[in-house]
């Protein structure tokens, strides 16, 4: 296993990384990805064992319905980088078995890969969404044919693959990207059902990359979002080769789907998990403001706050519904129910602006426009502020203010805007959501009780 510090040390391996449109050789001089990185780092130190034979467990397949929901648990809390890293190893044990009618090798590099990624202890990001064109030609009629990734050339030890993978969360921060399909490919589209894991340092992958990452001088106007900031980038394969031990599919377009689909239930987990808390956390902060405004008794308020409610013991149930209904592989791991997962993340996803509205209508306009930490510190400007924003005289004025910019960071600004986006969009927007819930829904067992309803099957 590797400690926080050696995790730290192997991001200087040599990878090209854009910010703002300047290159960053040294990421640790770059509160952007500075700030995410110590938070991966200190998730290997909270994971970390000096034993001979240590893995990280949170990385194993579960092997029972306990040891699914406790990793789930689990990895809410931590950081980023180990969530889309579980998801990536998730998504390659969840598509093997898929893949038996194919060549065996498929199967036996897998297998070979995921034990080799848990035995260095690496981070994988998921490489997933194509750049795509214009989205109303498939990948083989597209003007630029590497809209989507693609083999450009197949040599006798591997491929060489050139396209960009958009959306990419903390790509510039693993050691490892998984490369799969979008979508599910046809008969001619043999060079773009490609799946593979290239090392973040190859030659010829660049990330350029966002971030929500607050640029103010004193970031304590972000409480949330200077703590919680993760990159996330368009990721750039210019003519990269890839051994072929490290390619897990090369042209079968009738499996290409495979992946993306078993990569789309475990994200929808992972996005279910994480809005379980979000909504928590959203109904805490209405709570704490309402209280704070002096507005904790009205009605109309109760009643806002009383809706999210609903809507996080909803989304609970959901996520509690996936795991206690998972099913087992053959070979022997857990993996979530697809109908309650995607039906709980549809809805947490679609709900979501509406539970953003109701917080927003409690806590008033001083969401966006409260003083900063910085005017109460400020001789000339406090007594001001302590002044006139206090409301309750339960809560005080500096209370109050940090609740503002936490509502405000959250929901309201870059990190709220994230979170409004990929919410939607994490694991495949509504439409794929709903695609799946059509798939696995007892449509007949709704139309039996339709039927006896109506007396439709009566003599």
């Amino acid at each position: 296993m590797l400690t926080g510090q050696q995790y730290l040390e192997s991001l200087n391996d040599g990878r090209t990384t854009y910010l703002h449109g300047r290159r960053v050789d040294d990421l640790l001089a770059e509160p952007a990805f500075a700030v995410p990185a110590q938070a991966i780092a200190q998730g290997y130190d909270n994971c970390y064992s000096n034993a001979d034979d240590a893995v990280n467990p949170y990385i194993f397949a579960p092997r029972s319905i306990e040891e699914m929901r406790s990793r789930t648990d689990v990895l809410t809390g931590m950081d980023m980088a180990i969530s889309v890293t579980y998801q990536s190893l998730m998504t390659l044990l969840t598509a093997s078995p898929k893949l038996a009618g194919l060549d065996p090798v498929y199967r036996e590099r897998i297998q070979a890969y995921v034990d080799d990624a848990i035995a260095r202890d690496i981070r994988i990001a998921e490489c997933i969404t194509d750049a795509k064109g214009d989205r109303s030609l498939p990948p083989g009629k597209q003007r630029d044919p590497d809209s989507y990734v693609r083999v450009v050339e197949r040599r006798t030890d591997g491929v060489v693959i050139r396209g960009a993978k958009l959306h990419i969360t903390a790509a510039a921060l693993c050691h490892e990207h998984l490369v799969m399909p979008t979508k599910a490919m046809k008969p001619g589209e043999e060079d773009y059902a490609i799946v593979c894991a290239v090392p973040a340092n190859a030659p010829g992958v660049r990330t350029i990359n966002t971030t929500f990452h607050p640029a103010d001088d004193d970031n304590r106007h972000f409480p949330v979002s200077r703590l919680a900031s993760m990159p996330d980038a368009m990721v750039v394969y210019d003519d990269v080769f890839v051994p072929y031990d490290r390619v897990f599919l090369d042209g079968e377009v009738s499996m290409a789907a495979v992946f993306a689909h078993s990569l789309g239930l475990w994200e929808r987990l992972g996005g279910l998990t994480f809005m379980v808390r979000q909504a928590d956390e959203l109904v805490g902060f209405a709570q704490l403001i309402a209280e704070a405004n002096g507005l904790g008794g009205v009605s109309h308020i109760r009643e806002k706050i009383d809706e999210m409610s609903i809507h996080a013991t909803l989304l609970r149930a959901g996520l509690e519904a996936a795991i206690a209904n998972a099913r087992s592989t053959d070979e022997g791991f857990y993996y979530p129910d697809e109908l309650f997962t995607n039906a709980a993340k549809y809805q947490g996803a679609a709900q979501f602006g509406v539970m953003v509205r109701h917080l927003h209508d409690i806590g008033g306009g001083a969401i966006l426009t409260a003083p900063t930490i910085g005017d109460l510190e400020n001789a000339e400007t406090r007594g001001y502020v302590e002044k006139y924003m206090t409301a309750s005289g339960d809560v005080s004025a500096e209370d109050r203010i940090r609740l503002f910019h936490a509502i405000r960071d959250s929901t309201a600004d870059a990190y709220g805007g994230w979170h409004l986006v990929t919410n939607l969009q994490s694991g495949g927007g509504l439409y794929a959501q709903r695609i799946v819930t059509r798939k696995h829904f007892d449509m007949e067992r709704a139309k039996g009780y339709a039927r006896e309803a109506a007396g439709l099957d009566d003599e």
